[in-house]
């Protein structure tokens, strides 16, 4: 057979399977548990073959639908469920939360301050998202920048800028030219999660997320885990199926950014905001991805009236399941700072486990919330230091930026975020969501009010 004619979408896989799906699949079922020997002789012939090659090609599909149902090794340390329920049976001991005694003018300024500690933090991470973290520390140490305290500036010697990959095209992201939170697809979502409130209301389904993308966000305005279920779909597979069906990035970072909105709209209430988050996960992800968002959300609500950093992290922890990775890494960070860890150590110790280099490493939920974790412990409620901590140790620098944001921004309220990182968004919001192209960040956060449940 001649060679496959269908091409391949930028920045993520469409049609075609290749090798580097391969890769991560076989890395994926690893770290998950399953039993990759009993395909391994099948991968090792695959991962040498030539994939354009309809035939191969077929021989992958088939590969990638027998690892779906491979079994967990004998002694596998977790438990990990997908399902809601199972979730909710593994959680541990809940934690007891102030009760809200909070007005409307105090929830909309701690509403907005999510919104834009949000967009602040992912504005500040957008223009390394992609670079390795030396090449970040380069960039800004010619500029005597270093280390990180304000929006990157495109005042790099000669081309320096361009050698390391910074995407100097795109100057919005730089402070020379800041005019508003231009789009991307860590705020895209959160206005997804008001847009379906809105309209679909508080009893959403993960079918309606699935219609709602598919009809107000653009394809190529997802990537990665979302861009194969938004595939998966349009073949009329559908919820839970199209997180798991040929998907390898099946627990990687896409759905703990889709958190924001669950959080915002439960205040002090993190199992209805996780169980939220649980119904827009579930589309695309399984197990770590969908706790990376759980835990998310369910921080959000908790910092409408926590004032510890710690507990409102505990507060996520405590509605996913106790024995799983991304609680064991979580509370691995919590120990480290603890017991009296340095931040640049504590970042150190990520490496030993993360490599950044590797796209899966790189895009994983746990890599990431591991450094989430550590900039909201290290920043010790310090907007600048917090967001700043969670853009300089690499990985997806502009989804920790975003996250760690709009967690210290819910805790402190708008009216507290320094005018050094609020003033350049101009209380703007692009966005490529149907509906909200341009809008008001002020807008948001009083639709957010009005869509809370009281």
């Amino acid at each position: 057979m001649g060679k496959i004619t269908r091409k391949s979408f930028e920045g993520s896989i469409w049609l075609m399977l290749t090798k580097m799906e391969l890769e991560i699949e076989r890395k994926q079922c690893l770290e998950e548990g399953k039993d990759f020997s009993l395909v391994q002789a099948e991968y090792d012939e695959l991962i040498k073959c030539d994939l354009t090659v309809n035939e191969n090609q077929l021989r992958a599909e088939a590969f990638f639908d027998k690892t779906i149902d491979l079994p967990l090794v004998d002694g596998y340390a977790y438990y990990e469920p997908s399902s809601l329920d199972e979730i909710v049976a593994a959680r541990p001991d809940q934690i007891d939360l102030p009760a809200m005694k909070l007005d409307k003018d105090v929830l909309l300024d701690k509403a907005l301050g999510g919104w834009l500690g949000r967009s602040s933090g992912c504005l500040l991470g957008k223009p390394a998202e992609g670079r390795r973290s030396w090449d970040i520390e380069k960039y800004l140490k010619a500029q005597n920048r270093w280390p990180l305290d304000r929006y990157f500036s495109l005042t790099a010697p000669g081309n320096l800028a361009k050698e390391l990959g910074f995407n100097v095209d795109f100057s919005g992201m730089f402070e020379e030219c800041i005019d508003g939170m231009p789009e991307d697809d860590d705020t895209n979502y959160t206005a997804t999660g008001l847009a379906i409130i809105k309209q679909y209301g508080h009893n959403f389904t993960p079918e309606n997320v699935m219609c709602f993308w598919l009809t107000n966000i653009p394809l190529l305005h997802v990537c990665t885990a979302e861009r194969i279920a938004y595939k998966n779909f349009s073949h009329c597979i559908v919820p839970p199926d199209s997180a798991v069906y040929r998907n390898p990035n099946r627990e990687w970072i896409g759905a703990q950014i889709r958190a924001d909105f669950f959080g915002y709209v439960c205040p002090a209430d993190p199992k209805c905001a996780a169980e939220y988050a649980w119904r827009d996960a579930s589309i695309s992800h399984v197990k770590n991805g969908i706790y990376g968002e759980m835990w998310v959300a369910a921080m959000l609500a908790a910092a409408y009236v926590c004032d510890d950093v710690q507990t409102v992290i505990r507060a996520g922890l405590s509605q996913i399941p106790s024995n799983c990775r991304l609680s064991a890494a979580i509370e691995h960070i919590i120990e480290l700072w603890n017991a009296g860890t340095s931040y640049e150590d504590a970042v150190a110790d990520i490496r030993t486990r993360w490599d950044e280099t590797l796209g899966h490493d790189w895009c994983h939920t746990i890599s990431n919330a591991e450094i989430v974790a550590i900039a909201l412990l290290w920043g010790e409620k310090d907007f600048e230091k917090t967001i700043c901590y969670s853009v300089i140790p690499g990985f997806d620098t502009d989804c920790n930026g975003a996250t760690s944001g709009s967690v210290l921004g819910v805790m402190l309220g708008g009216a507290q975020l320094p005018a050094k990182w609020i003033a350049p968004l101009n209380d703007t919001l692009y966005t490529g969501v149907a509906g909200y192209n341009k809008i008001s960040l002020t807008q948001m956060a009083q639709e957010t009010v009005e869509l809370m449940i009281k």
